[in-house]
């Protein structure tokens, strides 16, 4: 069986797992709760802070079969849940904007906004990197954005929002992920290593959650570097 890097396996599935992105959390369950969950997003912040699984978390309150409609707490257990979380639900596509980022890509994601989810209560289109899209991409998505059928919802994630066009950005609600704390960092660390049955000395996870730089990601990745150099006692 392939190892589950840490990163993947302890990756947010609640909003209240969104360490260090409060306001979002906050915001999110309550747009969720008042019926108010505008049709397009925009999650901007540096690497590993959780952009790419708030989508998937706001995903998965949207679709939860859990409840009768959205619900701020989705399950992770039922069939929606799962599928959108192995990035396997048909109506919940993730797209990378670096590598599908020309006019007929956008072309195509147009074609298939018409049709209605076939198993979902809406779909969803979360574009990765967005910022990496043509201008003429750019500008063919501008209309559809605006003005989305009732059953789609757009998220889009970027580490460059200055790089995208005031006239997508005034069609979004805008959210800015912060550097996560490197003591949020720390504390995360100490409980991931007690539930992985690891020994690791406090000043070398505070090591690990300054070099961490902000990025919770960064800090999983490098402490599995530290494990499978050191084994179980650090």
């Amino acid at each position: 069986m392939s190892y589950l890097v840490l990163a993947r396996k302890w990756r947010p599935r609640r909003f209240q797992d969104l360490l260090g992105q409060d306001h979002v959390a906050v915001t999110l369950r309550n747009a969720i709760t008042s019926g108010r969950v505008a049709h397009a997003f925009l999650f901007s912040g540096v690497r590993g802070v959780g952009k790419t699984s708030a989508a998937r978390i706001l995903s998965m309150a949207l679709h939860c079969a859990a409840s009768d409609g959205p619900t701020p707490d989705p399950c992770g257990r039922c069939e929606p849940c799962t599928r959108i979380m192995s990035s396997s639900c048909v109506d919940v596509q993730e797209i990378d904007g670096a590598s599908n980022n020309s006019v007929d890509d956008v072309r195509s994601l147009r074609e298939t906004v018409a049709y209605r989810p076939s198993s979902c209560r809406v779909k969803v289109y979360i574009i990765d990197e967005v910022h990496m899209l043509s201008q003429s991409a750019f500008n063919a998505l501008l209309k559809t954005l605006e003005e989305p059928p009732p059953h789609v919802k757009f998220i889009f994630a970027t580490t460059e929002p200055h790089r995208i066009p005031i006239t997508i950005l005034s069609r979004c609600q805008t959210f800015d992920f912060r550097k996560i704390p490197a003591a949020l960092i720390e504390q995360q660390i100490a409980a991931i290593l007690k539930e992985e049955g690891i020994t690791m000395e406090p000043d070398a996870v505070g090591v690990v959650a300054r070099e961490a730089a902000g990025s919770m990601r960064d800090g999983l990745s490098l402490l599995d570097q530290i494990i499978a150099a050191y084994g179980k006692t650090v």
